[in-house]
């Protein structure tokens, strides 16, 4: 059966100071669609749906879903018959509950991650050519999730043999073990990728930047704004995915990657590229190393039916010293 996932298309987080936490979307560049006492939505300057990132007011950091596009609202009554075949609790949202979005379909999936799919949301003007409101590192769009999970090989098979995914690149361990891998629906390298570690979190959520000076133009409006110790890791360029990465952190310690230059996967002769885990190339192909910080803290994830947080799973994979993905 076909599900017809175009995309990653958004993710919910809770903040716990909408103030704090708009100054500094704001600086890195996004456009405030919305905004009241309990939320803030969130855009690139590309983007025509109403918003790429919802941040709610609550008393704790989370992650409450990341979100897939669809194609049509009928794509989300095959999801459903899929995941209700499968013994899945699902949980659904009727159009109207959520501000912007139509009717949408929740499920934990294999690796305990919320997920969501929508195929409606509201339309907005796209800013692409109005320059004067580009600042900061001029985010474009949403591009992709990064996920730690327990068992790197088991969520990937999912999400190839179940929901129609491709793989673009993967890592493999001595024993030939699936230790990181990056899927696409869209065509470029990922829309998600499962690195290996404690799990179910978010590691990051991945935003187009549309050249690579947009990058030191973020770092540049981050220091002069007072936000340089929230620049973890980068600017530095990926052996896998080749592309030229920056990651920061917001007020809560949720992880952004501002991303910019991978290449197309669209072709069905395209093959996955292996990457050997001790091979130093796919590391970082230049920059500095990442601090403890970038392997050992991610964002929790909630239940999709009790708002509780979802237990952690230890990796069924192990190796001695950390290792880098994308």
């Amino acid at each position: 059966m076909i599900f017809n996932i175009i995309r990653s298309g958004r993710a919910v987080l809770h903040v716990t100071d909408l103030d704090r936490s708009r100054a500094f979307y704001e600086a890195l560049g996004f456009i405030v669609t919305e905004a009241d006492d309990e939320n803030i939505f969130l855009r690139g300057l590309e983007e025509h749906n109403h918003h790429s990132l919802w941040l709610k007011k609550r008393m704790e950091a989370a992650v409450e879903v990341i979100s897939y596009k669809v194609i049509a609202d009928e794509n989300l009554d095959d999801l459903e018959k899929l995941f209700l075949q499968q013994g899945k609790n699902v949980k659904w949202l009727k159009k109207g509950t959520q501000k912007a979005v139509g009717r949408a379909l929740r499920i934990q999936d294999k690796a305990g991650l919320p997920l969501e799919f929508y195929a409606e949301m509201e339309t907005v003007d796209r800013l692409l050519q109005r320059y004067e409101l580009y600042k900061g590192a001029k985010v474009q769009r949403i591009d992709h999730f990064n996920c730690m999970v327990a068992n790197v090989e088991e969520a990937s098979n999912y999400y190839i043999d179940e929901l129609g995914f491709a793989c673009s690149e993967y890592t493999v361990d001595e024993n030939e073990k699936i230790w990181a891998a990056w899927l696409h629906r869209k065509p470029s390298v990922h829309d998600i990728a499962f690195m290996n570690g404690s799990g179910p979190q978010l590691h990051h959520i991945g935003f187009w930047l549309r050249d690579p000076m947009s990058l030191i133009d973020g770092c540049d409006v981050l220091a002069a704004l007072g936000y340089g110790r929230n620049i973890e890791r980068g600017p530095g360029r990926h052996g896998l995915s080749n592309a030229l990465f920056l990651y920061v952190r917001d007020p809560d310690g949720h992880r952004i990657e501002l991303y910019n230059g991978d290449y197309l996967t669209s072709d069905p002769d395209f093959k996955p590229i292996k990457w050997e885990l001790d091979d130093p190339m796919r590391q970082t192909f230049w920059g500095h190393e990442a601090p403890d910080s970038w392997f050992d803290e991610a964002s929790i994830v909630l239940d999709i039916h009790s708002g509780q947080k979802i237990p952690l799973h230890e990796p069924v994979l192990k190796k001695s010293k950390p290792q880098f993905v994308i």
